[in-house]
């Protein structure tokens, strides 16, 4: 009998040895195991939380929890039922589909503050138009800022209305833009923020500093719509790629489920499904950094 059969040849084997190696990793790791699956957890509610507020939405915390929990543990009860009764891979891919609900949440609303984020350096060409001219008339900053919340909408009015509202209250107009910037982290915005503020202390045309972050950020973003032209192809064969082989496999589990059967339910199958979809993830994630071009 050989070496492989030994190992994968029976259902038995395989969990002695997968129990071997998990408490060994598990009795070196602890600590680090631990922090790891917190993080991919209960660690990510606050940065949720955060998320949501920043994006001015009223949520419900314990509800969203609570849905967090259901989902994931139910995609994690879903693999697990559809390899029953293979238990060994019902439970590692059930853990696998249990963090990757934990986690989707966040990446999603990530995904969304993005956007938003990307939004409002967009209206910041037309705002600081605004402003300029604004500020060319005569106004202060803050009235400035006032003719830019009357004449658009979308993100960027609700951020210089919570700044308008927080001078309001007796908050300096520095301190207010230091707190715009530090909800987007983003240069256009921290390019806005310092010049009005060196400019309130040292003296100096605003109308002007405003013309020249617009004609910047005009430029910034040439640059990103010429580099998102060009990675655009890139991207979709990332894509393609990553899918094939899961299209191969949904194709053979179609015509011939016999010739693909073993991946489900034999030792050394499940080994080669996990290692193939470890690498994928790999694939993909190296390919993502291939075709992000930062500005």
């Amino acid at each position: 009998m050989s070496i492989m059969q030994l190992l994968f040849g029976n259902q038995v084997a395989v969990i002695i040895w997968v129990g071997a190696i998990v408490f060994f990793l598990s009795y070196l790791y602890s600590e680090k195991i631990i922090r790891f699956f917190y993080a991919r957890t209960l660690g990510q509610r606050e940065e949720l939380f955060l998320i949501l507020d920043k994006m001015y939405v009223d949520t419900d915390r314990r509800k969203l929890m609570i849905s967090i929990v259901l989902i994931s543990f139910g995609a994690g009860l879903v693999f697990f039922l559809a390899f029953w009764p293979n238990v060994i891979p019902g439970l590692l891919f059930g853990t696998v589909a249990t963090l990757a609900g934990w986690s989707a949440p966040k990446l999603i609303l990530k995904g969304m503050w993005e956007k938003r984020c990307n939004r409002i350096v967009d209206q910041m060409v037309d705002g600081m138009t605004i402003m300029a001219n604004s500020i060319g008339a005569g106004l202060s900053v803050p009235q400035a800022m006032e003719r830019v919340t009357e004449n658009m909408s979308g993100p960027l009015t609700q951020e210089f209305t919570l700044a308008l509202n927080q001078m309001r209250l007796g908050r300096s107009v520095e301190e207010a833009l230091n707190e715009f910037g530090d909800r987007i982290p983003r240069p256009d915005v921290q390019m806005f923020v310092s010049g009005v503020n060196i400019l309130k202390e040292t003296g100096g045309n605003l109308a002007e500093t405003f013309a020249t972050i617009t004609v910047t950020i005009r430029e910034r973003q040439k640059i990103e719509r010429r580099i998102e032209a060009m990675t655009s192809q890139s991207i979709w064969q990332a894509i393609i790629v990553t899918c094939v082989p899961f299209g191969l496999l949904l194709m053979f589990l179609m015509g011939d489920p016999t010739f693909v059967m073993p991946l489900f339910t034999r030792p050394l199958g499940w080994l080669a499904l996990f290692f193939m979809l470890g690498l994928q993830a790999m694939g993909g994630l190296l390919m993502k950094k291939i075709v992000t071009i930062k500005v």
